[in-house]
């Protein structure tokens, strides 16, 4: 079944089609680089980027509002965040991890 509404055009993707381009597109990165966390830095940087002109754009003074900006972008992703982290716990990605490999362990 479709995410898109049936009120929604059929010219205008839905956020989730949106969201699968930009992971095809990591995806190819991360194959091409054989990097992940570099591919994954990359796309964090990105979305920070566009985020702040998106700001901008919405802003009618930025330097005013960086402080709830700030706190408006980061609880979102947070939020995105939390809820893919909960779907890879549920169904961890099947690849062929290698145990010798480096692990990065994340730290707060």
């Amino acid at each position: 079944m479709s995410q898109q509404s049936e009120n929604q055009p059929a010219q205008v993707a839905s956020l989730y089609e949106l969201a699968d381009q930009f992971i095809a597109l990591a995806n190819e990165l991360a194959q091409q680089q054989q990097d992940v966390g570099k591919v994954g830095s990359a796309l964090r940087f990105a979305a920070a980027r566009f985020n702040a002109f998106e700001a901008a754009l919405k802003s009618a003074d930025l330097a005013a509002e960086k402080d709830n900006a700030l706190e408006w972008f980061s609880q979102d992703f947070k939020e995105m965040l939390s809820d893919n982290l909960d779907d890879h716990i549920a169904t961890p990605p099947v690849e062929n991890i290698d145990p010798q490999a480096d692990v990065e362990i994340f730290k707060g």
